[in-house]
């Protein structure tokens, strides 16, 4: 018997999916995750894993030929501000880059004038200028001050830092005096974790380069060290098999090129949502589809488009811009331990503060003391207290309607049920508005979109969020519980690579541009040849930033190689006319345009995992019981039956209201809609009348 593993790191837990290779059934598997020490999580919901198949953990391992791995690791190093001792040396002049940042406010706080900027990763005793002065066409105007520069790298390492990132005014242009200083610090101090940023993000606008490549080196000692450990126990253990990671862009990557740049995982775990999202859309005929990842902390929305996951290069990370490609996810503080409160005007709130994995809700029993979204659902009946994670944890339900009455419902003149349905109300309002706002940016209605419900609590409350938007139907996948674990053992290798190229659209020379595009392929193709692809298997993307003369920000143009030549620039003007018209609402043809930026995508195909379950028997499908839950549309509890999840074959119907109840999902459906389970063994979720949708 051989496995594969996928296994993504949540907040509250740490989600498994096993695959057998022989026929292709899966597992899933949850163990509370340790955020002191991921790692130890990790492993020890693999030895869970092994005691569920009755083996030793290391006769497991030696049966699993791979482990594809989501960390939170970088993540939680910026969230937590414990990253690794960093220096920065940049142009003399620019010592202050990183704090005056742009020299506005961001676009979510433009007109608050209480806001204050988050303090820079780098202090600024620790960032030391030095002479050297490149232009933007690449000509070197001051040349490198060397021996000002190996003060500079002395004084930091004098200083303590374990990292280093040197970003030097318009290196993507000439990466000369960059090159220089690799090699002088590899010299004076080759223990450093170094980031130099024409190698981190090669392109123009200066803040976001040194807050990238700052990042980078942020977070890069915090990687490499997690990574070193994870492998060396790994191997202590006697896997034989391969470990990939996570990326942020939703590709895969061995650990030896991630921690070379540590950045791209600081969305590591989320990204694999949207890839096994449309796997599962795909079976229903979509090519657009929604996905919704409700986990213990956080609420994540992302969409995917004609087959596309959406990617974004100006993402941030608790307010510190970062501008790899990233998969473009709207994550706001939703999650089963996201805390109701009350503000100073009696208004309930729920979040962003969550219980997470410890002490977590009241009803865990670990000492947690403040009623969360979970302990709501308790209360309300959604969820079964003998069978949470299929009777492994008990959870205590007189303990979270206690809780609700002393810090809700009892100020609020209300009682415990009450209190946890407003609860549950307030948190419902919240993802939809947030899962409305991402397809609104994206040029949709999301009544246009299939909704994907992932994520531990995403089918609980995925019905609630259809109603609130009006959507006629729901796919919550079998796995939807550790979806993104799924996502990654169906993700391909894949690496961004990019190179600025600023000029009017009609100086621009093909075939030069062509030569960089090349040159970006070919580093991208030897990056999948060393990780083991077959030539047949890989493939590359072009994409060019455009705009209109004068405006700001690019509009993104994907297109094949082969229409970077003088026949085939019509054609990319076209595409970018009509993007710009999709975005908005109009276009400008005959308008002067400027391209900004190229970059390439290459990939390399894994192969595919099939989506199935077994056969139905015609039967019907299998009750456990009923109880009494809280039904929205009575706004009162009511007697609903209870079907076990686990057991529902293709073919099987059920009308609601209902809950369907499994080991690691519980699907609530409201009373104007049924389910149906497809071939793949999906819930398929639709409105009452409506079967023509399936």
């Amino acid at each position: 018997m051989t496995y594969l593993v996928g296994i993504d790191v949540g907040g509250t837990f740490t989600d498994f999916v096993l695959v057998d290779e022989q026929d292709f059934s899966y597992r899933a598997h949850k163990s509370p995750s340790t955020p002191a020490d991921p790692s130890q999580g990790l492993l020890q919901g693999l030895r869970e894993l092994a005691a569920l198949l009755e083996l030793e953990l290391a006769d497991f391992l030696r049966q699993l030929t791979l482990i594809v791995h989501g960390t939170t690791v970088t993540t939680n190093a910026v969230l937590t501000g414990r990253g690794a001792a960093t220096g920065l040396i940049t142009t003399e002049g620019f010592r202050d880059v990183l704090e005056m940042r742009r020299g506005v406010r961001s676009r979510e706080h433009l007109y608050d004038n209480t806001y204050v900027a988050p303090a820079p990763l780098v202090e600024r005793r620790r960032r030391l200028p030095v002479g050297e002065r490149v232009d933007a066409a690449g000509a070197v105007r001051i040349p490198l001050d060397e021996a000002g520069l190996e003060d500079a790298v002395r004084a930091l390492v004098d200083d303590g830092v374990e990292a280093l990132a040197v970003c030097f005014m318009h290196a993507y242009a000439n990466d000369e005096h960059e090159r220089r200083a690799r090699a002088i610090v590899e010299r004076l101090a080759p223990g450093l974790f170094l980031s130099v940023s024409s190698e981190v993000l090669p392109q123009v606008r200066l803040f976001n380069r040194i807050s990238t490549t700052v990042m980078n080196s942020y977070v890069g000692p915090v990687l490499r060290r997690y990574v070193e450990r994870l492998v060396s126990g790994l191997d202590e253990l006697g896997f034989p098999g391969v470990l990939l990671v996570m990326q942020s862009n939703g590709g895969v990557a061995t650990p030896e090129l991630v921690s070379r740049l540590p950045a791209s995982t600081v969305l590591s775990g989320p990204a694999g949502g949207p890839v096994a999202g449309f796997a599962h859309a795909r079976e229903r005929g979509a090519v657009d589809c929604l996905v919704v990842d409700m986990g213990g902390t956080s609420y994540d929305a992302s969409i995917v488009k004609h087959g596309e996951v959406q990617t974004t290069r100006e993402g941030e990370i608790d307010r510190h811009p970062i501008s790899l490609p990233m998969t473009d996810v709207l994550t706001i503080g939703a999650g089963g331990g996201s805390i109701a409160w009350l503000d100073e005007g009696g208004l309930l709130r729920m979040g962003p503060q969550s219980a997470g994995a410890y002490p977590g809700p009241v009803a865990y029993g670990r000492g947690g003391e403040e009623p969360t979204c979970t302990d709501a659902n308790l209360v309300l009946g959604h969820l079964d207290p003998d069978f949470f994670l299929g009777g492994r944890m008990r959870l205590d339900v007189d303990a979270a309607r206690a809780a609700i009455a002393r810090r809700i419902a009892d100020p609020l003149g209300l009682d415990a049920v009450a209190a946890a349905a407003a609860m549950l109300e307030v948190i419902t309002l919240m993802m939809a508005a947030g899962t409305k706002d991402i397809a609104l940016a994206q040029g949709f209605d999301v009544r246009e979109l299939l909704l994907v419900a992932a994520g531990g609590a995403g089918a609980l409350h995925a019905g609630a969020i259809a109603e609130e938007l009006e959507l006629d139907r729901v796919l919550v996948p079998r796995l939807s519980a550790v979806l993104c674990a799924f996502g990654m053992l169906l993700a391909d290798l894949r690496h961004d690579y990019v190179r600025s190229y600023s000029r009017g659209w009609a100086e621009v020379d093909p075939a030069h541009a062509r030569a960089l595009l090349d040159e970006m392929v070919a580093t991208g193709m030897a990056a999948l040849e060393q990780e083991g692809t077959e030539e047949a298997d890989r493939s590359a993307v072009a994409t060019a930033e455009i705009r209109y003369r004068g405006q700001h920000h690019e509009v993104s143009v994907s297109f094949p190689l082969e229409d970077l030549s003088p026949a085939g620039l019509p054609r990319i003007e076209d595409a970018f006319h009509a993007r710009h018209e999709q975005l908005y609402g109009f276009s400008s043809r005959g308008r002067d345009m400027e391209l900004v930026t190229l970059r390439a995508t290459v990939l390399g195909r894994r192969p595919r995992l099939r989506l199935h379950a077994p056969p139905g028997d015609g039967a019907a499908p299998p009750r456990r019981r009923s109880r009494e839950a809280y039904l929205r549309s009575r706004r009162a509890l009511a007697r609903v039956d209870v079907f076990d999840a686990d057991r529902m074959l293709p073919g099987h119907r059920v009308s609601g209201p209902a809950i369907v109840e499994g080991v690691t999902t519980t699907l609530v459906v409201p009373e104007s809609f049924d389910v149906l389970v497809d071939r793949s063994g999906s819930f398929v979720m639709h409105r009452k009348g409506l079967e023509e949708l399936l």
